[in-house]
């Protein structure tokens, strides 16, 4: 392979006669829907913890003066403005609002450290900055670290007079929607203009930025409704946070098939009894989360006397490798089907998705088919890919060869924003994972591990995802988590974290002779240590860099016989 950046060559045939000039953006998506579907729902969590809910054309409403209200304060077409907040109705609106004018919506991570949140505020240039009631202690803290932001708009449905900040300049949103018409004439935006920034949340450096297109995010949303087969039927939660990368492109499917949505607004992750009512209240069918939300809403199912019927339930599961124990549990209990799904902040997020091919249905058994929906899954249409070698060489899909997961596509980023330096994460126009694994004859992608994250022992390597899967399938355990630690023989040697569930007891001697099924015994962890929680970071993975550093003299005592 050569170090061109786009190695193919576009020829042009004849011209076609098509409108191939007009444009993919997102206004037409919100916009087709509340007109053709304008007394489809919208349920939304409120402030209070209760439910409500409006229509598609109550909601454009609101969008077309939300837009008109930001335009009056100067929002400009290409400015950044920044959102702070929950799975909200006001966060939906703002999903159109404001890249309908042409600025851009940049997506706030509100897990991040006040440190890390301010240089994307600056990095991004962010002129203005929304932000929930409840979420003021942050956004005050973050503005001192902001001196370039014009102005805060708080979103509360509380009146201005009974909110108090730091901020300023300051306006309240809904005040400023009172003030707005609902006549909009929205501008044709260029498909190639920015529709929003997410910055990745990666171990190491500053956060980078990926700045998504209209049409990337147009054609995400296209192909993920084709592959989930959505329809006007469906109901769709939102269940992952919508600061994270268009919440895995769930929310444009959603209008695009017209689906009913329901918005969860705030929740946490210890407890999803909510989340789990709602979605048999109001009828879920889709729904996009990880597994450290699916689990703990799997224990509340079981507490259940009557279980809900999901059987028309596609769960998309995303972050980290949904275990066999939880999709099992949900498909015995409930009849959902857990989409195991793979991607990154730079590929809009979803590459993978893991259904089964009907000629798979027929040729395997049932384990067989289990044991397949671990892996991440088929190459969504649109995506190129290979696997490459350490010298950026292409591997067979064969299911053996292992290499670094490499893709490009019309919603696969091609470079940083404002990040000169950012060759190596690059390769012939193919944008490099820095995940290892294999594709095999099938197509199916199995990611075996982070190339950073692999136990590199006495030459051979031992796949941490794998060992971690294969703890979590005993009944005794809750999470686990395994990372390599530098070792005076052998270079490094797995140490595993353990939780175990309430009320249950192991051993690491038993936990070990439970591995022997999958491991060798040269591969079974030097030390299995039971904890009461994993670290993670800001998006829910075990934030791997910290256990690392907590545990990088483990070993520094073992024997070198």
């Amino acid at each position: 392979m050569t170090s061109e950046k786009r190695p193919y060559r576009i020829i042009h045939g004849c011209p076609s006669t098509m409108g191939d000039d007009y444009q993919l953006n997102t206004t037409s998506l919100i916009r087709h829907t509340a007109r053709t579907h304008p007394e489809r729902e919208i349920v939304y969590r409120t402030a209070n913890g209760g439910w409500d809910r409006y229509t598609y054309d109550a909601c454009y409403r609101r969008i077309r003066r939300g837009a008109n209200a930001l335009a009056g304060i100067g929002v400009a077409p290409g400015d950044r403005v920044g959102v702070l907040d929950w799975n909200s109705r006001r966060h939906f609106e703002l999903y159109y609002a404001i890249p309908g004018l042409g600025a851009v919506m940049l997506q706030l991570n509100q897990r991040l450290a006040p440190e890390d949140l301010g240089y994307v505020v600056g990095h991004s240039e962010a002129r203005y900055i929304l932000v929930d009631e409840t979420l003021l202690p942050l956004a005050e803290t973050l503005a001192p670290l902001a001196p370039n932001v014009r102005g805060w708009i708080v979103m509360s449905d509380r009146p201005a007079s009974e909110i108090a900040t730091t901020l300023s300049p300051v306006y309240h949103y809904e005040e400023l929607l009172a003030g707005a018409g609902e006549t909009i004439e929205w501008p044709m935006i260029d498909e190639r203009s920015a529709y929003a920034a997410c910055y990745t949340t990666g171990t190491t450096g500053k956060p980078k930025g990926v700045y998504y297109s209209h049409r990337s995010v147009y054609l995400h949303g296209m192909m993920l409704a084709t592959t989930l087969e959505m329809t006007l039927d469906d109901c769709t939660m939102l269940i992952t946070p919508m600061f994270h990368g268009q919440c895995w492109g769930l929310p444009q499917a959603a209008t695009f098939t017209g689906s009913k949505i329901v918005l969860p607004g705030r929740y946490v992750m210890e407890d999803t009894a909510p989340l789990t009512d709602a979605m048999i209240a109001e009828g879920v069918t889709v729904t996009n989360g990880a597994p450290a939300i699916f689990q703990p809403m799997l224990r509340y199912i079981e507490t259940l006397a009557e279980k809900p019927d999901f059987s028309r339930l596609r769960m998309l599961s995303g972050a980290t490798e949904p275990p066999l124990s939880l999709m099992r549990g949900f498909h015995e209990l409930t009849g959902a089907e857990i989409v195991h799904a793979y991607g990154a902040t730079e590929t809009s997020p979803i590459i993978t998705l893991n259904r089964i091919k009907p000629s798979l249905k027929r040729r395997l058994d049932r384990e067989e088919r289990w044991n397949l929906k671990r892996k991440q899954g088929l190459m969504v249409p649109g995506v190129d890919f290979l696997i490459l070698d350490a010298d950026n060489r292409p591997l067979p899909h064969d299911g053996v060869a292992v290499g670094e997961i490499c893709v490009r596509g019309p919603w696969i980023t091609a470079r940083y924003h404002d990040l000169p330096d950012d060759g190596e994460r690059f390769v012939d126009g193919y944008w490099r994972s820095g995940d290892v694994g294999t594709i095999d004859p099938d197509g199916y992608v199995k990611v075996t591990d982070r190339i950073k994250d692999v136990v590199k022992s006495g030459g051979e390597w031992i796949s941490s995802i794998d060992m971690e899967n294969a703890l979590v399938g005993h009944p005794a355990v809750l999470e686990a988590a395994v990372v390599g630690v530098r070792h005076p023989r052998w270079q490094e040697r797995p140490l595993a974290l353990v939780v175990l569930r309430q009320g249950e007891e192991a051993t690491a001697d038993s936990l070990r002779e439970y591995l022997l099924g999958t491991f060798a015994r040269w591969q079974l962890p030097d030390e299995i240590l039971f904890i009461d929680r994993i670290p993670r970071t800001s998006v829910g993975k075990f934030d791997k860099k910290v256990i690392r550093a907590m545990y990088a003299d483990r070993y520094a005592d073992a024997s070198l016989r």
